[in-house]
């Protein structure tokens, strides 16, 4: 019997030693196959930059040949000095493709001629040379390069789409192979362990038959027992080092091994199904199943009892990379995992378990679902934005004649209250396209240092008779200066739009706290979330007790519109205003929530330098005056809203259509105290560009900006310049009279 188990044991050394390597070498792959799929989409990525750089220089050029704006002019420089780098960048990326590298490397020059083209058409419309700009309009060079780039930009695009679909395969085939060879591994493992086992039954039957055969040779027996007992010892030597290199190879194995019998319970499991399942050998599958939600791989639809890996290869199927999403009832992150499973027969043919082998797809759906999300983000963000200017010049003008007509009405109750509800309309429409432009990211910032704890503590008590006595208020601050640098009045309407949301999901009333802290995110965890900056951060945690949140809405949870509450409940853009203005203060926001318990919304702020700072005090009521008010309003219905109302509180009014028709009155020696003008206006000049011309006439003079967008020369980084007054449309009288009064003040 010893030569047959030394047989067994040499082979099954051999032919774990032979998965041993397939299988670390498989691995090695597959890691390197994941690598080069992210590497792909970063290369899809930088040429989508590439061309969203070269149509913005295009576009600034453009306008500035329309609009003859210095602010196009200084966005045009500010790309056109991105594009070469980008361009580098993505020579980079694609230096594994001699292809690649070969059409981007003919790329290349056309896209920088296309942007010196567009310079000089720049340059030759400063010096205000018509003859130059004739003679390079002429040529049709440009229109035809830029074409050009952008096709072999899309080839680019779709040989890299080319090789992410053919890189993703080979991933999938290696992962499906790899898990191919585990379960075999896992298989031979069995298979020699009770083949050995049955050896040694065997061996000591033999034994004991040997000893009862006769009772005549003692020791002749005792010396056949001694001998057989020193290769029993030898065998059991042999038996345990196989068994220490089975365990070995079995515990080393990144996916997670469950073997179970015909009754779902854990016979065997590795450490890696510890970490991954949290399942441990003696425990039953059947039980764990209460434990957490099981999902197809489209995370919406539940797995029946009956389609769990478990209950299926109990049933004597065999299958290959089956996808499923666990969701844990204890609010440890979901799982997105695949399983391959084998059954396991006994001599009779009958199933007595299973073994089941689970990989850890969780990192690179996550970082799919994440990029998803944020282009489409980005994209409504671009919608939403693009409208905001004349949706604000017409609220501007409703909601200001409004306002007036409600005052006029005091003698006629019922017109009145008409007139009333149109004005409330007009409110909730100015709000609503606040939220919009805070969700895009273009609402004009006014950041400074702000004490967190004195904020927070500060917007608790606004917070009491908001949410009723109902919800019970708590704050948990960190002690010490804890400063970031934001917009304070953006953070008091982002902390009330999450409270509000936060009763809403209690109304049974329930526990509201907030809490800061300072945290440091590293490099690992900004790798996961691909839209976050490694480094310290002032945390602001908002959490209820309420009812939570699925996981499919708290992925929705930022969209514009996007609401759970009853039709006429909610406009759903609290959350994406919220969205909106950490993002553009370059922050970071998550949602950690679970249905029954609760929803934690935690804003990472960036953190101030220096102590902080204390707002003025605005006066209590807005006054009017006898000075004169010279108004700059392309808009005619606007014009008209604002002369009035500005004659209405006693001012003197001069207006201009546009900043040809301003600077000619100017020039011509009118004379006023303030210019109101709005920032986007015809005429060759914008309003920033009139108020700088006027400065060289008037030194001093005083100007007060208006601006229903926020895409102009005023607001950078979405950030108002340092000493300029803006009103932002739509506004109403007395917003108008008190700006007024400050900016001559």
């Amino acid at each position: 019997m010893i030569p047959t188990q030394r047989v067994i044991l040499g082979a099954g050394l051999a032919i774990l030693l032979i998965i041993t390597a397939a299988s670390i070498g498989l691995d090695v792959k597959s890691r390197s196959d994941t690598a080069w799929v992210n590497h792909t989409i970063q290369v899809q990525k930088k040429i989508s930059d590439l061309r969203v750089l070269l149509r913005r220089a295009e576009s600034a050029a453009r306008g500035y040949e329309i609009y003859r704006s210095q602010g196009f002019n200084d966005e045009f420089q500010a790309v056109r000095a991105e594009i070469a780098p980008a361009l580098a960048d993505l020579k980079r990326g694609v230096r594994d493709n001699a292809d690649q590298v070969a059409l981007l490397e003919g790329t290349e020059p056309l896209a920088l001629r296309r942007i010196e083209i567009a310079a000089e058409a720049v340059r030759l419309r400063a010096s205000n040379d018509q003859a130059g700009v004739a003679a390079l309009q002429g040529k049709g060079e440009g229109r035809g390069l830029m074409d050009t780039v952008m096709a072999n930009l899309d080839h680019l695009s779709a040989e890299e789409e080319r090789l992410l679909a053919a890189r993703s395969q080979d991933s999938r085939r290696t992962g499906i192979v790899l898990l191919g060879i585990d379960v075999a591994g896992a298989l031979v493992i069995l298979l020699l362990v009770v083949m050995v086992m049955r050896e040694s039954q065997r061996t000591e039957v033999a034994l004991k038959n040997t000893l009862l055969e006769t009772t005549a040779a003692n020791e002749q027996l005792e010396a056949a027992v001694a001998e057989r007992t020193e290769h029993l010892v030898a065998a059991h030597d042999e038996l345990r080092l196989s068994v220490n290199v089975l365990q070995s190879t079995f515990h080393s194995m990144a996916e997670a091994v469950l073997v179970i019998d015909s009754e779902g319970t854990v016979l065997l499991s590795n450490p890696a199904a510890e970490r991954m399942l949290l399942h441990r050998t003696g425990m039953n599958l059947g039980n764990l199943r209460a434990m957490s939600e099981v999902y197809h791989g489209d995370g919406v639809t539940l797995l029946k009892p009956n389609e769990l890996p478990s209950a299926r290869v109990l049933r004597g199927e065999q299958f290959e990379a089956m996808e499923m999403i666990v969701r844990p009832h204890s609010g440890n992150q979901a799982r997105h995992l695949m399983i391959s499973g084998r059954p396991m027969r006994d001599a009779q043919g009958d199933i007595s378990g299973a073994v089941l082998v689970y990989h850890d797809a969780t990192i690179s759906r996550e970082t799919e679902r994440q990029l998803h999300q944020s282009q489409k983000l980005d994209a409504i963000g671009k919608l939403t934005g693009g409208v905001a200017h004349d949706f604000n010049n017409m609220l501007t003008v409703i909601s200001g004649n409004t306002e007036t007509l409600v005052a006029s009405l005091k003698q006629q109750p019922e017109l009145q209250r008409v007139a009333r509800l149109i004005d409330d309309a007009a409110e909730r429409c100015a709000e609503l396209i606040q939220h919009l432009l805070a969700f895009a990211r273009k609402q004009p910032l006014q950041p400074r240092n702000v004490d967190i704890n004195a904020a927070i503590s500060d917007i608790a008590k606004l917070l009491r008779p908001t949410l009723g006595e109902q919800i019970q208020i708590e704050t948990v601050l960190e002690q010490g200066p804890m400063t970031a640098h934001i917009d304070p009045s953006r953070l008091t309407n982002a902390v009330l739009n999450m409270a509000i949301n936060a009763r809403d999901a209690m109304p049974n009333g329930g526990k509201l706290l907030l809490e800061t802290h300072r945290v440091v995110l590293d490099e690992a965890y900004a790798q996961a979330n691909a839209d976050v900056v490694a480094g310290p951060y002032v945390m602001l945690a908002v959490s209820d007790t309420g009812t939570g949140m699925p996981p499919d809405i708290q992925e929705k949870a930022f969209e514009p519109f996007f609401t759970t509450k009853e039709v006429g409940k909610g406009s759903g853009l609290g959350l994406s205003m919220v969205y909106g203005f950490v993002k553009q203060s370059g922050g970071h926001i998550k949602i950690y929530s679970e249905e029954g318990h609760g929803t934690t919304i935690k804003l990472y702020l960036p953190p101030g330098e220096g102590t902080s700072e204390v707002a003025a005090s605005t006066a209590a009521q807005a006054e009017g005056g006898a000075e004169t008010i010279f108004v700059v309003e392309d808009d005619p219905l606007v014009r008209n809203f604002v002369t009035a109302q500005l004659q209405s509180l006693g001012y003197k009014t001069i207006a201009a259509g546009d900043s040809r028709a301003a600077l000619q009155l100017i020039e011509a020696g009118q004379p006023f105290d303030l210019l109101f003008t709005d920032v986007v206006i015809p005429g060759g000049m914008s309003g920033r560009e009139l108020a700088d011309e006027v400065a060289k006439l008037r030194p001093g003079v005083k100007v007060l900006y208006t601006s229903g967008y926020t895409d102009n020369a005023i607001v950078h980084h979405g950030k108002l310049d340092d000493g300029v007054l803006l009103l932002t449309k739509p506004y109403r009288r007395n917003q108008l009279a008190e700006m007024i009064r400050k900016a001559l003040g």
